[in-house]
């Protein structure tokens, strides 16, 4: 017998190691087996992206399968399928919120989410995490459930500039990683800054910011412990000079140019008591 061999707590940490479809075929094998992928601790954080469900698939899976302990779900959609478009709809995320109501991150990727009012994600989401999807313009732009802390957003062609100052203006953000080609620019940040206070991450790539942007960043993002801004070719010393209020800050990461001294970053470095991680690249 497979218990007389491994004890049970080693069987499952060996299950949870197999994609979800092999998983469900080891469920077939015998009673042993079959009971071990019923523990509930196999289904706390559930990634099928390798397997790349179809709408059927994941329905089942959601009815046979997933418990009240489910907290992170991972999926993957094909965006220029017509599956995709049927992967999630509103009413297997409702049947989601009423199966797993302590569901705290959904991550999806290569999705075509446009059919999906927000308020159909399930209101227990704390952390959201959007990759090559598409979004509906009307996405957070109330004070609907989910009520996310953290929110990763990347390579979102969709996400623009409203997206941004509705999140900053209706949820209390802790972690905010934007990336990818983004329609932000100074004003947006502007804009946003004084409802992003409580924020502790953030992350910006691809977007094209100046000094004035840091000015507000500096201003009112205090509590930021980790800063990274990527592809941001107009900041000069003046932009890194705005960042010296930063005092929480721990780590930070920076692409400058050429027209920022090491000097301009060594100061900086002097005025930030906490930091302990730096990340500089000098780009041409």
């Amino acid at each position: 017998m497979a218990d007389a061999v491994l004890p049970v707590l080693v069987w499952i940490r060996i299950l949870e190691l197999l994609p979800v479809r092999d998983r469900l075929r080891a469920a077939s094998v015998c009673r042993l087996w079959r009971d071990l992928v019923r523990d509930r601790a196999l289904w706390r954080d559930v990634d099928v992206r390798p397997d790349e469900l179809s709408a059927r698939s994941l329905q089942c899976l959601v009815r046979r399968w997933f418990h009240d302990n489910l907290r992170v779900l991972r999926l993957r959609g094909l965006v220029d399928s017509g599956i995709n478009r049927r992967l999630l709809t509103p009413a297997l995320l409702r049947e989601l919120s009423t199966r797993c109501p302590q569901l705290l991150c959904l991550s999806v990727d290569d999705a075509d989410l446009r059919n999906i009012p927000y308020d159909s994600l399930p209101p227990s989401l704390t952390r959201l995490e959007l990759r090559r999807c598409l979004i509906p313009g009307s996405w957070f732009c109330c004070w609907a459930v989910p009520r996310l802390q953290h929110l990763v957003v990347h390579s979102i062609d969709t996400f623009e500039s409203h997206h941004l100052l509705n999140v900053a203006s209706h949820y209390s953000l802790k972690t905010l990683s934007v990336s990818g080609f983004l329609k932000i620019h100074d004003a947006d940040i502007e804009q946003a800054a004084p409802d992003l206070e409580e924020l502790e991450r953030f992350v910006l790539r691809g977007s094209f910011i100046s000094d004035w942007a840091m000015e507000f960043i500096g201003r009112h993002m205090i509590r930021l412990r980790f800063l990274e801004i990527r592809s941001a070719g107009s900041l000069t010393s003046t932009g890194l000079e705005r960042l010296t209020s930063l005092r929480d800050l721990e780590t930070l990461g920076l692409d400058l140019s050429d027209r920022v001294s090491p000097g301009a970053v060594i100061a900086l470095c002097q005025a930030l008591p906490r930091l302990r991680n730096l990340s500089v690249e000098f780009r041409d």
